[in-house]
């Protein structure tokens, strides 16, 4: 009894700090929410800017800006790509629902259930009147609209700026972090931070292999089969994969109802064909190789976490499920004892002992040396055994 209080009581402190961890979350989802997505581009793009300065010899500053400026003309070029092809293919998709309709109407007055033009006229009647009955309610959903469009704004500002400085400083904004703990804990944190760190790598570039694969196949099959909008669906695809699980059936959903809306009942089996077998090879192939290697973690593990970040903050639960799961996953493993990437070894380290003589600064004059970029302000410079934090 006492063994089973005294876990009860700690249990319990623990589900309230995390209640209270995850409620400051929701309360500053404006901020939490692009800061994530920006950490998670940051982890894509940093080999680019590597590459830049290391090959190219750019100046850091200057590889940085070409990146993101890079990026953003790729996503202004997708945008403008898809709404091109939204505002083509529009007005025949519109034909094609109003003859389905119509067929659809011909069909429940001829067909097996033998519904008369006055029954249509009441359902139509009565559905007229539950959506006036709704007006209220559609002006509240259109001012939550309107609000939820001011934070996508506010938040793809605070996404951009945390990407550049993240692309730019994060080895110095990681410094402050770790320095934030307990000075006896610092190198342990910054050890986790390593192997969670690649982790979150392995997650983004595979999820990006695999979110490309799911959009190409789909993209494609769209585009054989004539169904308009083919290029939307493979951007509503690949965002859509994000999500693990619900995102391919989501999105695969949608590239069948387009199909069947404007090609008919054959063209839509063929689009849902197709749609299997590009989530076959991504469920049987890609993700237990691929993913299941990169965050090492099981397929129920995946779905559960999925589950659970859906119903604790929906869509964007379910978008961040995998990497936070994965993150901790590796996280804990190495302060447990169970190294994932025991090739890191500790030859990176962040915390450092100056070995400096009593009477000489780090200029070798007698003065205290000046910080350098590497130093924490207000660290000692000169003769202290003080361990002190250092990029």
């Amino acid at each position: 009894m006492r063994s089973a209080a005294a876990w009860s009581w700690r249990l319990l402190a623990i589900a309230g700090a995390v209640a209270v961890a995850l409620w400051l979350v929701a309360v500053l989802k404006v901020i939490v929410v692009p800061v994530a997505i920006a950490l998670l581009v940051t982890i894509a793009l940093r080999p680019v800017v590597e590459a830049l300065t290391g090959r190219l010899h750019l100046p850091r500053p200057l590889a940085v800006g070409v990146t993101v400026v890079g990026l953003l003309a790729l996503l202004a070029g997708l945008v403008v790509a898809a709404g091109s092809s939204v505002a083509n293919g529009i007005v025949d998709l519109w034909s094609a629902a109003k003859d389905g309709f119509v067929t659809a109407l011909t069909w429940l007055a001829e067909g097996p259930l033998h519904i008369s033009s006055a029954q249509l006229d009441g359902y139509l009647a009565q559905l007229q009147q539950g959506l006036s009955g709704m007006s209220s309610q559609l002006l509240t959903g259109a001012v939550h609209a309107t609000t939820t469009v001011g934070h996508v704004g506010a938040g793809t500002l605070i996404a951009i700026f945390c990407l550049i400085f993240f692309l730019l400083d994060g080895r110095t904004i990681w410094t402050w972090v770790v320095g934030l703990f307990p000075q006896r804990a610092r190198e342990q944190v910054h050890q986790a931070g390593r192997r969670g760190w690649l982790s979150l790598e392995a997650y983004t570039r595979t999820q990006v292999l695999v979110a490309a694969v799911d959009a190409i196949g789909i993209g494609v099959g769209a585009a054989i089969l004539g169904v308009p909008l083919a290029l939307p669906l493979g951007v509503l695809v690949f965002l859509g994969s994000f999500v693990p699980i619900v995102g391919a059936l989501v999105t695969g959903a949608v590239a069948v109802l387009v199909a069947l809306v404007s090609h008919g009942l054959v063209a839509a089996v063929w689009m849902l064909v197709i749609v299997l077998a590009v989530q076959q090879v991504e469920g049987h192939v890609l993700q237990p190789f691929l993913m299941g290697h990169a965050v090492s973690l099981h397929p129920v593990a995946v779905l559960l976490s999925v589950a659970a970040g859906s119903l604790v903050a929906g869509i964007v639960g379910a978008l961040f499920a995998v990497p936070i799961a994965a993150l901790t996953n590796t996280v804990v493993l190495y302060l447990h004892g169970h190294d994932k990437f025991p090739h890191l070894g500790t030859d990176d380290h962040l915390v450092h002992r100056r070995q400096a003589t009593p009477d000489a600064g780090e200029d070798g004059t007698g003065q205290p040396g000046t910080e350098g970029p590497g130093t924490t302000p207000g660290s000692p410079t000169t003769g202290s055994s003080q361990p002190e934090v250092t990029a």
